[in-house]
């Protein structure tokens, strides 16, 4: 997989810490200072809860088109949802303009209400470049970051796990004191996530495929045994050192989740769903004091071939109405969950499928693989609304597939990373997620400022001769003075700050860089003796080069 590189740096932190002449360049410096300049309050405690609908969601009867309700009807003569009667749909909001008109599901009472009180966003026509129908392969796409493209389709970890590593380069598998839980975690869904696997062995998510921490920690204390040793250099070998990492870090984090779980409650009631139970937890979890950064829900029943709608019944019937009305309910419930804690400013949730249905029914009842599908994002946070218009019901396929993609997948993940947990735009280059434009999902009052971001931090590697640090300092050792001199091509604004060797930081100033050789000078006659580091970054990019001083 190919990688992108900002600068002449060493190793991808989502692959190694970054070190200095064997000193840790700790990656919570940067939020730490700009917690010190600015207001990044809170943003350690955010977290992003992900549902991923199994099967390929039907969006064409989640989000009726009314304002082409006659061509919707017709094509789907067997399942379309009334426009009248007790079982038609709900009309979502009468004050946006005709081609943004929705009719909800009329089994989505929960989240109309939801939508009314200004907690959802929904995003219409989402999906990737050449589209791939088949369950396995476009759930693959969706949780590595990939599309139908060659350079895209084989991607073989997950945009979470490398994003995730990008973020906390330091946490490698293990809890920290700055981050004692574990970075993502993974409820209702016994088998491991794609979308958590990285690109090294270290795991930074765990499962949690029942939803009692409690007697999950009883149960891993009697699996595992000896690491196994001599593992063929194979496909094979490398999954099966994937697993043994899974449950090293399953071992590690297993009394601290059972802690902060212990630490948590519920206030709110909950229906009686596997997903809402699931919904529960990391709502109790989360009161409990984790920081984990994204949980990963699931409901399974999306391949709605067929009793989508059984025959001669309501709509508010069969496989797809169940389906909604869990995932409305569900979430409903986990919301006003965290409303009732006041905790529901730290989390914002997402809703994903690995494709939609076809426009036109299967004359079984049913609808078959599709293409484009609605997400909705969730939360008190969220800057509620409709982002695109509807789908396009007179511009298909041959096949009755739905063209006209309005946003990649990737720019909700993408905003979400950034806009709501502060990803930093290497961090989006490592993710592979960097060019995809953000979409207007995160309330401005909550968006992440660029100084609040994450990620970043970087150094030249002492391993790469050719690699020059354009970032010099003179005298090296100081005493009462010295200059950081560095060498551009071009003018940007700047900040330039100065870290111990424990991530305190100890100066930072704005700065215009101008083409050719700029000198700051800086007083540290001050600073008590010690090794610290200097850092200049791009405030539009984030890009940053590191060079280490030593004060006598």
């Amino acid at each position: 997989m190919k990688r992108r590189n900002f600068l002449k740096i060493l190793p991808s932190a989502a692959i190694t810490p970054f070190v200095v002449d064997g000193f840790h360049l700790r990656p919570f410096a940067n939020r730490r200072m700009a917690g010190i300049l600015g207001s990044c309050d809170g943003l350690d405690e955010r977290s992003i809860v992900l549902i991923q609908l199994k099967g390929g969601n039907d969006g064409i009867n989640t989000l009726i088109p009314i304002n082409q309700y006659d061509t919707y009807a017709n094509l789907r003569e067997q399942i379309r949802i009334p426009d009248s009667g007790a079982d038609q749909y709900i009309s979502l909001d009468n004050t946006l303009p005709d081609n943004k008109k929705i009719g909800l599901h009329p089994a989505m009472t929960a989240l109309k209400e939801m939508y009314d009180n200004g907690l959802v966003q929904i995003i219409q026509g989402v999906g990737y470049e050449s589209p791939n129908q088949s369950h396995f392969k476009s759930t693959d796409l969706w949780l590595s970051g990939g599309d139908g493209t060659p350079d895209n389709f084989n991607i073989h970890s997950g945009w979470m796990g490398r994003a995730l590593q990008s973020l906390y380069p330091d946490v490698l598998g293990a809890p920290t004191p700055q981050m004692p839980d574990p970075l993502g975690i993974q409820v209702g869904d016994p088998n491991p996530s794609l979308g958590f696997h990285t690109e090294t062995e270290h795991q930074n998510a765990i499962n949690l495929s029942g939803q009692d921490p409690a007697g999950f920690y009883s149960l891993i204390q009697t699996i595992g045994g000896a690491p196994m040793t001599n593992i063929p250099d194979s496909d094979f070998g490398a999954e099966i050192e994937y697993i043994m990492a899974v449950e090293q870090s399953v071992n590690l984090y297993a009394q601290r989740i059972t802690q902060v779980f212990n630490a948590g409650t519920n206030v709110g009631s909950y229906p009686n769903s596997n997903l809402a139970s699931q919904l529960k937890t990391v709502a109790r979890l989360i009161r409990g004091g984790s920081k984990t950064k994204i949980y990963l829900c699931s409901l399974g029943g999306f391949d709605t071939h067929s009793a989508q709608i059984p025959e001669d019944a309501s709509a508010l019937e069969g496989d797809h109405a169940e389906l909604l009305r869990t995932l409305s309910e569900a979430v409903k419930a986990f919301f006003n969950d965290l409303q009732a804690m006041n905790i529901a400013d730290k989390v914002v949730g997402c809703t994903f499928s690995e494709f939609g249905r076809c426009a036109k029914g299967n004359g079984s009842f049913g609808t078959d693989h599709g293409t484009l599908a609605p997400m909705f994002i969730f939360g008190s946070t969220v800057n509620p609304g409709v982002t695109g218009v509807n789908v396009n019901l007179a511009n298909l396929t041959p096949d009755n597939q739905l063209l006209g993609m309005q946003s990649d997948y990737r720019q909700v993940f993408t905003t979400l990373l950034q806009d709501w947990l502060g990803a930093g735009n290497p961090v989006l280059e490592d993710t592979l997620f960097d060019g995809f434009a953000k979409l207007p999902l995160v309330a401005p009052t909550y968006a992440v400022e660029p100084d609040c971001y994450y990620g970043g931090v970087s150094a030249v590697s002492d391993a790469d001769p050719a690699a020059r640090n354009p970032l010099r300092v003179y005298p090296n050792p100081a005493r009462y003075a010295t200059e950081a001199v560095f060498e551009s091509q071009q003018a940007f604004s700047a900040r330039l700050s100065a870290f111990s060797a424990n991530g305190s930081m100890v100066y930072s100033e704005v700065q215009y860089v101008q083409p050719g050789t700029n000198i700051f000078t800086l007083d540290v006659s001050n600073w008590p003796a010690g090794t610290y580091f200097l850092r200049l970054e791009d405030k539009m990019t984030g890009k940053a080069v590191v060079a280490k001083l030593v004060k006598q």
